[in-house]
Order: structure tokens, then sequence, then C-alpha cells
């Protein structure tokens, strides 16, 4: 069977690397699978949830957004952040919404909207991944 090898680059380093039969990510247009062989794209990710393929087990991360590239049964994701179901802290994941849910009712005129908006997004996506079954 033809595996893609993923390799996982965060700004503190190579997370992953990794074989897969398969790659499921979140584009800005849409899910897609990426299958071995498939055509060469280079693709923006959502913060969004991502499973793979390995040994035979189904693995899902929760993945802060990034891009992707594809070429030659290769795939490079570049991400600022990405956990494992299994690495989520679920206390911390609410806290860390609860902090952004309060940033963004607080009316504060200086509040970086943008970036408590993405705190938000990025806590809700790591505790839908742990509570999806």
């Amino acid at each position: 069977m033809s595996t893609i090898h993923c390799r996982i680059v965060t700004p503190h380093g190579v997370y992953k690397e990794m074989d897969t039969s398969i790659l499921n990510v979140v584009t800005l247009s849409g899910e897609r699978g990426i299958l071995p062989n498939h055509v060469p794209v280079v693709i923006m990710l959502k913060i969004s949830r991502m499973t793979t393929v390995e040994n035979g087990q189904r693995i899902e991360y929760a993945i802060a957004g990034g891009m992707l590239y594809f070429r030659d049964n290769t795939a490079e994701i570049l991400t600022d952040a990405i956990e494992s179901k299994d690495e989520i802290d679920v206390d911390r994941a609410v806290a860390a919404k609860t902090r952004a849910e309060k940033r963004l009712s607080s009316g504060r005129p200086n509040l970086d909207q943008e970036r408590a908006e993405v705190a938000l997004k990025r806590a809700i996506n790591r505790i839908n991944v742990v509570q999806r079954h």
C-alpha cells in the first residue's frame, strides 16, 4: 500500500514525521482528503481538526491553521501549533475559551479583536477534537 510521508513543523521545530495512508485537512475552501499520488498542491489550512491513518489507526489532531505543501507523496505542514487528541489538556482549553470570551465581551477600546477571536477559535477547536467520538 502506498503512503504519504508527512512532516509537521511548528516554530519550535519538527513536531512529528510519520507515514499515513490518508491526510484529511480543512482548507479555506472546504474539507480535503489527500491520498497517495495526489496532484501537487499548496493549500492554506484553517484552524480545524486534522486526521491521519498511521499504522492502521486513525489519529486526530487539533491544528492551528497553516500551510500544506504536497508533492511526490511527501506532505509538509507548517503550523503555529498542533496537538494530537491525546495531548490536549481539556481544562486548559476550557480556561482559554473562557478568557477569550471575556476579552471579546469586555468592550475595551484597545482590545486586539483579531487576536482574541483566533484564541477563541483555537480553544473551541481543541475542545471539539477531544469531545468528538
